[in-house]
Parts: structure tokens; sequence; C-alpha cells
């Protein structure tokens, strides 16, 4: 009789409803409220929707079933999944869990800014300058960038508790915890915005934000950076390429319909995103008239529109404004906070995978060293610079680059192109052919290419924001030419249980070899 023991049974999500609305709650975050209006507005308008639909189904769906493929045929974190498929490709799944490790220590302090504003929305207690407010009283923001280690109290004490909160939930499981926050969060996310827009479509001028952004035109379509926008947008907003698509999938059960429910997702993410910018423009529709100043002046996005933009509308929407204030920043912890539970369980299942743990010593593990280093810098005076940079760099060109090097190892290196879309026809509605592998085997990634040369050449020549090049050096092109190297080197390091590594899958439609697992 073998002693090896058995491997450990993999949680799930008992129904696709909990997943599904798991998997919206990971695509759907700030970048829908704070990005998406501003990139429609500024690439062409109504004109816009064109470049993003053909983005949707040409890159944003396609790469979502890749990576449900990947999760759902190897049952693993992203390392242990790209591990199955070949061993040199188990250095992808770690570069994605490290790039999950440094967005989570920093998301969770937006989180935490959001959640200070969503209480002072009720007193309006940024003032009647809330520009100078939040890089003055909230932030105590330092002159220059660096590494300071002088904290701004109240928020390092916010920023605790969304820690303890985000723990709390992974903590409980995938069923029990991560499905039930989605489930009890995003219709609640939904209804909140829906209201947030009712409202700003009552309020003076909202039909003139509304023309702004979606008046067409027509001649934005012949600009190639239109497009690239578009495809950017759209990779960015599915939260596709980075390992949580692939975390969630290999925690659905066998007889799942993949296509069906990244179809859902997919369509649930952008009509948030287009319900989103009803809500921006209305507002700042109301804020243009009201302050006589034209659209393109107050327009802007990020956590200029979030902590700049929207107080001052709420300034002058009178009582309406403190429903508005606390309808917007509500809305921005909650879709916040779903997709932190996310990344930070892709932290989590890799852990658990690499050394057998269990899920509450794992979660407590990961939680508590990404919490310590987040609370350790980014509420202080300097952290608005290392949030702006670490995510300038690590997101933008990490995710990019970490995506281009999946589809092109999968595609040309280890031609599982047609082995996944045999796995994922098996147990779908909608199939996969010929159209998906040139997608993600050629387009997508050509694009991608595109606008990874771009922006490295760009913050080269130009550097970033005008910050020191020892800074950008550190914290930007060091920090991400680092994840590189540490996902070389953990894959070099022994798995807990190697009999986990040539475990056969339990789908009657699979039959890997210990070759290919190996």
């Amino acid at each position: 009789m073998s002693s090896t023991p058995a491997p450990r049974t993999r949680e799930a999500f008992q129904s696709r409803y909990a997943f599904i609305l798991a998997a919206i709650g990971s695509a759907v975050g700030l970048g829908n409220i704070w990005r998406f209006p501003y990139v429609a507005y500024d690439n062409g308008g109504g004109a816009f929707m064109i470049p993003y639909l053909v983005a949707l189904l040409t890159a944003g769906i396609p790469v979502l079933f890749l990576d449900y493929a990947i999760g759902h045929r190897f049952q693993g974190s992203p390392p242990l999944a790209y591990r199955r498929m070949a061993r040199a490709a188990e250095p992808i799944g770690w570069w994605q869990m490290g790039i999950c490790f440094v967005i989570g220590v920093y998301y969770a302090v937006i989180i935490a800014w959001a959640g200070m504003y969503t209480v002072l929305s009720f007193t309006k207690g940024w003032g009647k300058d809330p520009k100078a407010y939040l890089f003055g009283d909230f932030l105590k923001l330092a002159d220059k960038p660096g590494v300071e280690f002088s904290f701004v109290w109240p928020i390092f004490g916010v920023l605790a508790l969304v820690w303890l909160v985000t723990i709390a939930a992974l903590a409980a499981g995938v069923q029990n915890g991560i499905a039930k926050v989605s489930i009890v969060f995003i219709p609640l996310l939904v209804v909140s915005f829906l209201v947030l827009v009712v409202i700003a479509m009552t309020l003076p001028g909202a039909s003139t934000g509304l023309d702004a952004l979606f008046k067409p035109d027509w001649s934005a379509l012949t600009h190639p950076g239109v497009w690239v926008a578009a495809y950017g947008q759209i990779f960015f907003s599915l939260s596709v390429a980075f390992g949580i698509m692939i975390t969630y999938a290999s925690y659905l059960k066998r007889k799942t319909d993949l296509t069906g429910s990244g179809l859902v997702v997919a369509f649930a993410n952008s009509g948030f995103e287009l319900l989103a910018a009803f809500g921006v423009f209305a507002v700042l529709g109301f804020m243009s008239q009201a302050s006589g100043t034209p659209i393109s002046k107050v327009a802007g996005d990020g956590i200029g529109l979030a902590f700049v933009a929207f107080p001052a509308i709420i300034n002058e929407a009178g009582a309406l404004g403190i429903v508005i204030g606390v309808l917007f920043f509500a809305s921005l912890v909650m879709a916040g906070f779903t997709s932190l539970v996310s990344i930070v369980e892709v932290v989590v299942s890799t852990v658990r995978d690499k050394t057998g743990w269990g899920r509450v010593p794992a979660t407590l593990a990961v939680g508590g060293a990404m919490a310590v280093i987040s609370l350790l810098l980014f509420p202080t005076t300097t952290g608005l610079y290392l949030l702006d940079t670490s995510d300038a760099f690590v997101n933008n060109l990490g995710i990019v680059g970490a995506a281009i090097a999946s589809m092109v190892v999968v595609t040309f290196a280890l031609r599982k192109l047609p082995e996944l879309a045999r796995h994922v026809n098996s147990v779908s509605s909608f199939t996969l052919g010929p159209l998906w592998y040139f997608v993600v085997g050629g387009l997508t990634p050509a694009v991608l290419m595109y606008l990874l040369i771009n922006d490295v050449i760009d913050k080269a020549k130009n550097g970033y924001e005008g910050y020191p090049g020892w800074f950008n050096g550190v914290f930007g092109w060091g920090m991400s030419a680092a994840l590189i190297v540490i996902a070389l080197l953990m894959s070099l390091l022994p798995w807990h249980d190697r009999s986990s590594l040539h475990q056969q899958a339990t789908y009657e439609d699979q039959h890997v070899t210990e070759e290919e697992l190996a």
C-alpha cells in the first residue's frame, strides 16, 4: 500500500450563480467607476462604443475563456495550473501571483479612503476646497516623492479595518466567504448606483454631461490610439491575465458551462461600466452648468475624479449632495472590496497549493504579510507617490507583460490551445474554434505588445509624472523586474505534496498523462 497522502480536496463554489457573482465582483472594480467614463469621453464619445465592443469580443471575452480553461482544466492556483500544463510554464503563474500581491497591498488603501469619504459626505467635511483638503489635511502629502514612515493615523486605522474584514472574509472559505461577499455586495452595488444615476439625471445640466459623453466623434475611429485605448480598457476592467479568473475557475464544479458563465460576466461588467458612465457624466454636467466651466475642464479620471471633482460637485448640489456623496463613495467601497478579495485570494490559493496549509493558516499568513506591508507604506505622507508608481508600472506594465507571455507560451511553445478548447467545449454551450485560436494566439498578443512597447518607450524617455529617476527606478522598473526574478526563483522551490503535481483531474473528459503534468 502506498504511503503517499491523498491530495487535498479543492474547495468549490456551490453553484454557478455564486461563481458568476464572485467573478463579476472581481471584474467590477474602481476602474469601472472612475476610469471608463473618462476614457470613453476622451476617445470619441459615442463613437468609442464601436472599438469598445470590438475589443470586448476580440480580446476581453476570448482571454477570459483562456483563463477559465486553464483554471478549470488544471485545477490549481496560477503556479500550479501552469506547472500542470508544463513545468517550464510555472514561472508565469508566479509572475501573476506576484502582481496580485503588489496590487493588493496598495488597492486596500484606496478602499480605506473611499470609506472615510463616505462618512465625510454626511457633513461635506472636505470644506470648500476639496483638492487642498485631499492633499493637505487628508493625505498630508509630502512635497516630493520618497519613503517616509510618517503615518497619517486616521487612514492607518481605517486601512487596518479593511484588512481585518478582508482576512475574515477569505478565512471563511470559497463559498462561505468569497461567494457570500459577492452575493451581498454586488446587488447592493448595482442598486446603489442605479439610485445615484436616477438622482443624477434629475440635476440641472445632466443632459449636457450625457451629450458630451455620448455625442459621437466619428473621426476618432480613424485614430489608432482610440482603438488601443479600447483594448486597454477592456483588458484591465475584466480582471483577466493576472491569475484571478484562473483561481476562481479552479473552484468550479465538473459540469459548469464555462463560456456561458464568461459571457454573463463580461457583459455584466460592460453593462456596469455604461451605468457608471451615465451617473458620472450626468453629475459632471451639473457641475459644468453650476460653475460655468466647460465639461472638458471638470471631467477627469482616477483619484482626481473621485476625491476632488465629486466632492466639489457635492458641495454644489445642496441636500442632494449628501445622498450623491454617500452613494458614490459607498459604491467605491463595495466595488473595491469585492475586487480586493479576489486579488488576495490568488495569493492565498497559491500558498495553500505550495505548502499544503489549510485555509485559515494560509489566509492569516498571506493576509497578515500583505497587511503589514500595506500599513507600513501607504497610510503615510508619501503613500500616494508609492501607490501611483506601483500602479503605473506593476499594474499596467506587469499585467500586460504576463498576459503576452501566457498567450505566446500556451499557443506556440506548448501548443495547448486545441486541448483547452476541447475541454471548454466538452462542458460549455458556446463552443470555441479557429477564431478563438486566432484571437488568443495572434490578434490579442499583437495589440497588447503594441500597448506594452509604447508604454515602455514613453516611460523610458519621459519618466513618470516627473518623479525622480531613482524613485521610478526602485518602485517602478525595479519592482517590475523583481517580480520576474522572484517568479523564476519560486518555480525552483519544491512543492509540499509532489503527488499533487501528478493528480489526475476528476473530470471524465480529461486524460492528462503523467508526462503532461510533470
